[in-house]
Formats: structure tokens, C-alpha cells, sequence
């Protein structure tokens, strides 16, 4: 079992927000594999794969939200990014912990592992380009709720 799913895992209220991120990857059946076993995530139902093989859609939900992604299809300009872009906020109930687990599965960190305003806070390029800000879970946040 892994070790965020108690206090980090999704709940049955786990859902789609005003503002949910819609990743592209090149490989999504590792991506989702990387987010279950460094975040917590909890697979949505079964991807949806093309007749190509292609992941065109899946879902895996982390504390009370779904993250989803699919796979490239460059002929819609649907591609994965290699550098820069935007970084997702995940919240977690052990930053280092996650950290430890995402370098071991292949991810980057940038900077220290280190207390500032915000608490507890790391970030990571993980092996699919996407840029993460790891924090610790507040107690006011869905992930820090005991």
C-alpha cells in the first residue's frame, strides 16, 4: 500500500474543480504509475486507448481532485512539453517522503527541499517534462484533514 494514500488519497468526493489540469504525456499507463506511487493517486476508471494504442483519456484522482491526461497526438498540436510551462501544486502529508519517491522514479528536483511562508515545499520536473510544487498539507486543506 502506499504510504500518502491515508492522509493524501482521494476521498469518494475526489472530482473535476472549476480548474482542472489536463496533462499531456508521451507515456500515460508510467505517468499514471509515477503519480499513484509518488503522489497517492487513485486510478479513475480505465483510460481510454485509441485504436492506435494511444492513451486518449485518463483520470487519477489526489486528495479531493482529478488530475487527467492522455498521450500525444501531434496532428491536434496535443504535445507533451519538454521544458518550461506551467507547474501543478500538489499537496502531500510528507514533502521529503514524496520528493525521495519521485527522484527514485526518475524525476529532477530544483532547488532545496526546505520551510518558507507557505510550509513545507519542494519542486520536481518528473520523468514526463510536467514541473510539480510539492507542499505539505495544511490542516485547513483536503489533504491535511485527519
Amino acid at each position: 500500500m502506499n504510504d500518502h494514500a491515508d492522509p493524501t488519497g482521494p476521498t469518494a468526493e475526489a472530482e473535476t474543480h472549476a480548474l482542472t489540469p489536463y496533462l499531456v504525456v508521451a507515456d500515460a499507463r508510467r505517468a499514471i504509475e509515477f503519480y499513484v506511487e509518488t503522489f497517492g493517486a487513485v486510478r479513475h476508471g480505465e483510460p481510454i486507448v485509441m485504436d492506435d494504442g494511444r492513451v486518449g483519456h485518463a483520470e487519477v484522482a489526489i486528495g479531493d481532485s482529478v488530475l487527467m491526461m492522455a498521450e500525444e497526438f501531434p496532428e491536434i498540436d496535443h504535445v507533451a512539453v519538454t521544458s518550461g510551462g506551467p507547474a501543478v501544486r500538489v499537496e502531500v502529508a510528507d514533502v521529503d517522503d514524496a520528493v525521495a519517491k519521485a527522484t527514485a522514479l526518475g524525476a529532477e528536483v530544483f532547488g532545496d527541499i526546505g520551510d518558507d511562508g507557505y510550509g513545507r515545499s519542494g519542486r520536481i520536473r518528473d520523468p514526463f517534462g510536467q514541473r510539480w510544487l510539492v507542499q505539505q498539507a495544511s490542516r485547513r486543506s483536503s489533504a491535511g484533514r485527519s
